[in-house]
This record gives C-alpha cells, sequence and structure tokens, in this order.
C-alpha cells in the first residue's frame, strides 16, 4: 500500500527552511512561482467515440488547451511540437491523433521514439492502458534488445505502434527495413518525445537518423507526420527544424495546473575566509535531504556524477534513524543499474514506498515516479533547462513543493547563485547540433547507402552527398555503376556507429565475490571507464563498494568483489592538444584562432578520498592507453610582453587560472553543459610558439561550441574579468581561479594581470571594429 504523507509536512519544511538561521542564512534567493490554475477546453466533438468514452472513464472529461491544439494541429497534417512543462501532460499530445487515426483506419502505423528505454517501457504502460480502457484491438509493442526473437516477428508484421528508441530504430530497425515494409508502407506518424534531450552529438546523430528515416518511408510510399514533445528550451522551433527538417508548429502555451513552487538557491557557508572555501556541497544537500525525509517529505536528491550519487546515498542513509534509512526507503537510480532494478525503484516512488531517490539525471527525463514533493539539486546542472526539468520532477497540482539548488564552490555555480537574476529571468538554453558533423554525416551515409543504394543527385537530407560518397569509393566501401552507388563492404555499418558516445562498447562490471557465481552488476562506457572501473577503484553501485580486481580492458570487462572501507577513489585525466587544421585567417601567434585539434586524454593516477572528511590518504597509478579524438577548438594566445618578464611558476599558475576560469564562465555565453568543453593551458605552444589557451568541444568533429566561442572571445574575456576580480578570496579559490595549491600565491593577482593586459587588445582596434562594447570594469 502507498505510505500516507504528513499532511502539511511540506509547507511546514518550507516555512522552516525560511526562517531557521541554519538554513536562511546561507540562502541567497528565494523565489515563488505562484499556482497556476488548468486551461481546459471540452474534448474535441470529433474525437473518435470509443477513446472519448476511454478518456471519460479515466476521469478526464476536458482537455488542457495545449493538449486540444496539439490534437488538432496533427489531424490537419501538420508536423507539431509541444513545448510545456514537466507533468503537463505531453502524452496525451501525441497519443489521441495516433490511436484517434488507428481506431479510424487500422491499417495506420506509428513508430515512437523515446531516449532511453526506461521511458519507452514507461510509456508503454500508459499507451496500453488507454487502448485497454477504449476496448480497441490496437497492437502495442515495445521493440529493443531485450525483446524475444518470437515477438520481434509478430511486432515487425501487426504492430500498430512500434515503441523503440533512436538506437534501435538506427541499428535494429533501418537496417532490416524490407523485414519491417507493412510498417513503412502504412507509417502514419513518427512520435519524437524528450525533443530537448536531442542535443550535442546525440542529437547530431539523430537528427542523421530521421533523414535515413525519411529515405526509407519515401522508399515505400509514405510521409508519415512528426510529434515532437519537449520540456521549455530556447529554439523549439530551430531545434525541430534541424532533426527533421520540416517546417513546424510549435505549441507553447501551457495549460496544465500546478501548485504553488518555491525554489531556492543555498549557498554552502564559508569554512576558509582567506582561501574562499565552503563547506562540501555533498554534505550540504545530503543535510538538506535529510531533513525532508525526517519530516515525511518525499525528496529526489540530483547529483552530477555516478560516484557523487553512490557516495551520497550512503551519507544519507547513515544520517538517518534506523527505521527512516533503509535500503528499501532510500535508494539510489543512475545509469548501469539493470533494468529491473530500475523498474524496481521506479514502482517503490509511485507507491510512496521509497521516501527518498538520489539520483544522477537519469530521472531528469519523464519516467513515472509519481509525485514528489522536493527536489535537492547537488551544484548547478549546468543548463538553465536542466534546472527546470530536475526541479519539475517534484510538485503535485494541488500542493506547494521545494526545489532547492546547493551550490557547488565551481565557478558557474557561484556566478549563479550569487547573480540569481541571470537564471530566473533569462531563457532555458538552446538546443545545439550539427547533423553535417563530417563524421556524424560520413558514419550515416554508410548506413544509408547499406540501406538503400543512392542514385546521381540523390540529396541526404539538406546535403549533396556526392563528395562522400566518393570518398566512400575511395575506401572500398562503395561501388559507383551508371547511375547509382552500391554498398559492397562485408561489414555491417550500424553496428559499428554509436549514437551516444565516441566510445563503441561499453565495459561490463562482472561481481566476483562469490566464488564460482559471477554476476554483471552494472555497466559504464568505455570513455568513462578509465575514471571509475580502474584497477584498484573503488566503484559503487546501489551504495555498496566494490574494490575493482582488474579492468580488462581489450575484453571490456571489469572485475569487482564487494567492500567496505572508509574511503572513495577519484581518478585524474591528462590531457594533451594538437592543432591539426587552422580554419581561421591570420598568422598562427595572432590574438585568436579556430580549428582542428587533435586531443589525447589518459587517466594517469587515482587519488584515495576518506569518507566524510573528504582527506587524500593514498594515491596509485593508472596504466591504461590512451584515447584520442579528433575536434574543433578555439584558441588564443598571450601578447609576449603579458609572459616575458613572469617566471615559469608564476607564469604557470596564470595560465592554469586563466583556463580554470575561461572554461566555467564560456558556458554562461553557451547554453551548454560545462562538460562539453574542455580547457588545455600551454605554456609555450609548439603551434603559436606563445602561451596558449585551448578550448575545444568535447565531442569528437566538435558541435560548434568552438566556433561560437571564437566569435565571443572579447565578452568572454571581459566575464572572466569581472568573476575574478569580484570574487572576495584573497589569493584563488575553487570559485575563481582555482585553489592556491593549483595557481600559486600570486595566482589569481597574476591572472588578473594577464586578463587586464589582453583587455588592452580586446578594445583596439580588432574589438572596436567588430562593434565590441567596452567593459566598464576593466583597469
Amino acid at each position: 500500500m502507498p505510505v500516507q504523507r504528513e499532511s502539511g509536512g511540506i509547507a511546514a519544511v518550507i516555512e522552516r527552511f525560511r526562517t531557521d538561521p541554519r538554513f536562511a542564512s546561507c540562502i541567497t534567493a528565494w523565489r515563488t512561482i505562484p499556482e497556476r490554475p488548468a486551461e481546459t477546453v471540452p474534448l474535441p466533438e470529433d474525437l473518435e467515440p470509443r477513446l472519448a468514452e476511454a478518456l471519460r472513464a479515466r476521469g478526464i472529461q476536458q482537455l488542457y488547451s495545449h493538449q486540444a491544439e496539439a490534437f488538432a494541429s496533427v489531424r490537419q497534417g501538420r508536423h507539431t511540437a509541444v513545448v510545456t512543462g514537466t507533468a503537463s501532460g505531453k502524452t496525451l499530445c501525441y497519443t489521441l491523433p495516433v490511436l484517434d487515426a488507428i481506431l479510424r483506419d487500422p491499417t495506420a502505423r506509428a513508430l515512437y521514439l523515446f531516449p532511453t528505454k526506461a521511458l519507452a517501457q514507461d510509456q508503454y504502460a500508459n499507451l496500453h492502458s488507454l487502448i485497454e480502457a477504449a476496448g480497441a484491438d490496437i497492437k502495442t509493442h515495445t521493440y529493443d534488445g531485450d525483446t524475444p526473437a518470437n515477438i520481434r516477428r509478430i511486432i515487425r508484421t501487426a504492430g500498430h505502434v512500434v515503441i523503440t528508441n533512436p538506437d534501435m530504430l538506427h541499428s535494429g530497425i533501418l537496417p532490416h527495413h524490407t523485414k519491417w515494409h507493412n510498417l513503412f508502407e502504412n507509417l502514419r506518424f513518427v512520435v519524437i518525445d524528450e525533443m530537448h534531450g536531442y542535443r550535442g552529438v546525440f542529437g547530431s546523430h539523430v537528427a542523421n537518423v530521421i533523414r535515413r528515416l525519411k529515405r526509407i518511408c519515401q522508399h515505400y510510399g509514405s510521409s508519415p507526420v512528426f510529434i515532437l514533445a519537449s520540456a521549455t528550451i530556447a529554439n523549439p522551433e530551430e531545434l525541430a527544424r534541424r532533426l527533421i527538417e520540416e517546417d513546424v508548429h510549435v505549441i507553447d502555451r501551457d495549460g496544465a495546473p500546478h501548485g504553488r513552487r518555491e525554489f531556492a538557491f543555498f549557498n554552502p557557508p564559508v569554512v576558509n575566509q582567506q582561501l574562499g572555501i565552503r563547506r562540501s556541497v555533498v554534505l550540504e544537500a545530503t543535510r538538506i535531504a535529510s531533513e525532508l525525509v525526517r519530516a515525511g517529505v518525499h525528496t529526489i536528491v540530483f547529483a552530477r556524477a555516478r560516484a557523487t550519487a553512490e557516495v551520497m546515498l550512503t551519507y544519507l542513509r547513515q544520517a538517518l534513524p534506523s527505521g527512516i534509512g533503509t535500503e528499501e526507503s532510500i535508494r539510489g537510480y543512475r545509469g548501469g543499474y539493470l533494468p529491473r532494478q530500475r523498474r524496481e525503484i521506479e514502482r517503490g516512488l509511485r507507491e510512496g514506498r521509497v521516501r527518498a531517490v538520489v539520483s544522477t539525471n537519469a530521472l531528469e527525463l519523464g519516467v513515472d515516479i509519481g509525485s514528489l514533493d522536493a527536489c535537492v539539486m547537488t551544484g548547478y546542472p549546468g543548463t538553465v533547462a536542466s534546472t527546470w526539468q530536475q526541479a519539475g520532477r517534484a510538485g503535485r497540482r494541488d500542493a506547494p513543493s521545494l526545489a532547492v539548488l546547493v551550490a557547488s564552490s565551481n565557478p558557474l555555480d557561484q556566478f549563479i547563485v550569487q547573480n540569481p537574476d541571470y537564471f530566473f529571468q533569462r531563457p532555458p538554453e538552446h538546443g545545439l547540433i550539427n547533423p553535417d558533423n563530417l563524421l556524424v554525416l560520413v558514419d550515416h551515409l554508410k548506413c544509408a547507402a547499406f540501406e538503400l543504394p543512392f542514385k546521381d543527385g540523390q540529396r541526404f537530407g539538406n546535403v549533396d552527398p556526392t563528395e562522400v560518397l566518393e570518398y566512400l569509393e575511395e575506401e572500398r566501401v562503395l561501388h559507383h555503376a551508371g547511375d547509382t552507388w552500391y554498398w559492397t563492404a562485408d561489414t555491417y555499418p550500424a553496428e559499428e556507429i554509436s549514437l551516444r558516445t565516441a566510445a563503441r562498447d561499453n565495459v561490463v562490471i562482472i561481481d566476483t565475490g562469490e566464488p564460482g557465481k559471477p554476476r554483471v552488476i552494472g555497466e559504464v562506457d568505455s570513455f568513462a571507464a578509465p575514471m571509475l572501473v580502474h584497477t584498484e577503484a573503488i566503484y559503487m553501485h546501489e551504495g555498496q563498494q566494490y574494490h575493482v580486481d582488474r579492468l580488462d580492458w581489450d575484453e571490456k570487462k571489469a572485475y569487482v568483489h564487494p567492500v567496505d572501507v572508509d574511503y572513495y577513489t577519484d581518478a585524474s585525466m591528462s590531457v594533451r592538444v594538437q592543432v591539426i587544421e587552422q580554419f581561421s585567417e591570420g598568422e598562427p601567434w595572432a590574438e585568436r584562432h579556430h580549428g582542428e585539434v587533435l586531443v589525447g586524454a589518459i587517466v594517469t593516477q587515482y587519488k584515495k578520498i576518506k569518507l566524510y572528511t573528504h582527506e587524500n590518504i593514498g594515491w596509485g597509478r593508472v596504466h591504461l592507453p590512451e584515447q584520442q579524438m579528433h575536434t574543433s577548438a578555439y584558441w588564443f594566445s598571450l601578447p609576449e610582453h603579458a609572459t616575458a618578464r613572469m617566471r615559469s611558476a608564476d607564469l604557470q599558475g596564470a595560465l592554469v587560472g586563466l583556463a580554470n576560469v575561461v572554461g566555467n564562465v564560456a558556458p554562461l555565453f553557451l547554453m551548454c553543459d560545462p562538460r562539453d568543453i574542455g580547457v588545455y593551458p600551454q605554456v609555450r605552444s609548439p603551434f603559436t610558439q606563445r602561451s596558449t589557451i585551448f578550448v575545444y568541444d568535447q565531442i569528437p568533429g566538435g558541435i560548434g561550441f568552438s566556433p561560437k566561442l571564437y566569435d565571443l572571445h572579447h565578452e568572454l574575456l571581459r566575464a572572466a574579468y569581472d568573476l575574478v576580480r569580484g570574487c572576495g578570496c584573497q589569493s584563488g579559490c575553487p570559485s575563481c581561479v582555482g585553489p592556491m595549491t593549483e595557481v600559486g600565491e600570486s595566482g589569481k593577482a597574476n591572472t588578473l594581470a594577464l586578463l587586464r593586459i589582453m583587455r588592452g587588445a580586446a578594445s583596439g582596434a580588432n574589438g572596436r571594429g567588430r562593434g565590441v562594447e567596452r567593459a566598464d570594469g576593466y583597469q
């Protein structure tokens, strides 16, 4: 039975947080978002009667205004994007027109795309229950890697609604389209849910998968209507058009109700004024979460990384009384958990048996976890949209909710909590993709040629593929005969291409703790594996610590056994950057450039960090091969007169400080996740022959961030200067240039000196010629 929540519990906690000095003294901003009533309209008169009756049986007598508008738009044959808040009923926006059409014409087919298998399974349950309520014979199935072979045959021939994910469409459906001819001949609708998640390299891959899908539909004579659903982003029309390369009708007026929402920014107290060091964000977020759970408030806690989520899960269980902090009521949730575990946790949240869940952004998407009352975010999630998505996981229509953003010492976090108007008054970030990224495009042209031959002059989406096809012929995977390009290689290209990471294979984690009974407990992508499951690492899973006995890199297997130790591990990565080609004009040593680079990354060592005190209690070396990536970068060189007289140690510290602050303020302009870019300082670059800072896309081939930073060079330097000058520390701290141990005693002063000199270059003819406004703060 669901656990009953204390009446008025959340309201009382909100009041206590606002007035109790233990919390109130650290709150830098508090915003109240008033409750909003529903904006409803009657059910459409032309809605298929069985479907209308099924809705009424479920207590739905009216539709929200955006649901009704979406139904009408799709019925008119328009590609439609619905962009409304969390828990606003977007599912009905695409389910109603799809089921209405199939009930009227049983030959009609629909394809649903969800970014994760978990979300696909969740939406299948909702769709199936509505179909049952309508008493209709609409065959609906999920099609993913877990679908049994005998069921796959049934889905291919008789499935009205096929629910899958982009990965399965890419590798399991499109390459075998001849087996799916019944689907493609009658495909009326393609649903793309969680559109805002299709950004960066993943979104660029998915846009090319859609190009392949449309090409196959055209071959079979169908032209489906696309229905996209998204959380609020700044450029929904632009992103939707880039994904499907069609005109799109955008519906962004949200008619759903919500209760009063309270949003607090919490900055942990300073524990060392001189160094600007604040109390651990992990400890403060855990303290806030434990207060909420003690008060009977069902809570979700978000962490930025897997390791952080597992550490917090341990802390939270230990901080609560034994009757509350049990393994059954306080759970973890992240990628790497096996599907059965995730379904169990989701069910526990819906039924109220789970009082709190500590999650990575895996629960940021719309998986049904019921109604929670509070959300605690451990650090700024990296984008405005992600922050609102995470905050939106808490809140019911008839009750207040609380979201608390606990800032880390990261400069971006500090900027946000000390400048709250930036967050509350700015729109969410733009969804940026680059479907024409050459590496991504080449991969999908291989897949497309495998699926159907190319005719001369035939386009691939909006791209003329001739040059790439000629290149692939040189590589001996295509053959040009007459006016047609044919696939000739023995390989199956889709199998070799991952839509989500640069790595091809995941590393499987095997528990060998019970002799003779090894079992798989999870997996991690191969790009993250050197950081998380290197030999001698402490890997955490569901609050249990595991010692990594051996990482077999060639076989992509990590062998672990459970342990109980008082520390966790944190690995360090070394990076090198080499310029391959300069795209901008001018001498290499000029003020700034952008181009193509080769980035080499290798994990070299790890530290043992003691729980609670976070002391460094030991270290070890990691012996794994370097991973390489071709990507785009923007770089700027420092004038020789700015560095010539600096001692080597001072210059090194100033460059590290400059790299730290530039890397952390850049996302303010890009509106991207800080992890999407990397920064690398060189005291003397072999390419420029000067001290140089490289800022590169953390995505093979680049996704467009670096050229944009190249254009925003002067604004970026202004923001970096303002952040460092405005920080209250004396010699450097994690909130500006980095701790004094990284940059040296004069690191902050030297970084400011470099920025002042560079401001002189930025305000010269080059800056004025670009119409860049001078910053009053420069001295």
